[in-house]
């Protein structure tokens, strides 16, 4: 999170949340649901402004700002909040086949990081990219409208659900 401390309010930034292992998580609708739920908790509570955001199987891209409260602070709380629904629904859910292989690979990638407790779901990291101006920020959007596109798991980019792109996204974007 340290990337982020010295966040600048006046500008959006792009970030990249990413699983431990490059895991393809979101691949269950109810996985996604438990981001969006989240994200728009953020959104409503904590004045967190997404612009763009696209859920990938083991990545989330987003282009967000707060003017009102610390970003930082917001994508750790976010984070932390969301790795325990996520854990919690992979333990206690008789659908996920992958249950056991996936709390194992958590806990395996929390032995490496003092601060974790058992499971370990989200990198530390969050390549935050402030966009101070159009031309990165067209780019950074452009990127994350067109990634599902490119990752080669929708023709266009406005089928995929969990995305800005997608006329009847389940989150609703700020104006930038």
């Amino acid at each position: 999170m340290s990337e982020l401390r010295k966040a600048n309010t006046d500008h959006p930034y792009f970030i990249t949340l990413t699983v431990v292992g490059w895991i393809d998580v979101f691949t269950r609708k109810e996985l996604c649901d438990i981001v969006v739920k989240n994200l728009a908790y953020c959104q409503k509570e904590k004045q967190l402004k997404i612009f763009e955001f696209a859920i990938m199987p083991s990545h989330l891209h987003m282009i967000c700002q707060s003017s009102e409260a610390h970003l930082p602070d917001i994508i750790r709380d976010f984070k932390s909040y969301t790795s325990k629904e996520i854990i919690k629904f992979i333990s206690e859910n008789p659908i996920e086949s992958r249950k056991k292989w996936l709390l194992h690979m958590f806990e395996y990638y929390a032995q490496f990081i003092i601060q974790n407790q058992k499971y370990m779901l989200w990198q530390k990291t969050n390549h935050p990219v402030e966009l101070s101006n159009p031309t990165i920020y067209y780019q950074k959007s452009n990127y994350i409208i067109c990634n599902p596109v490119s990752s080669g798991l929708v023709i266009n980019p406005e089928s995929w659900y969990y995305s800005s792109a997608c006329p009847t996204s389940p989150l609703i974007m700020d104006e930038s």
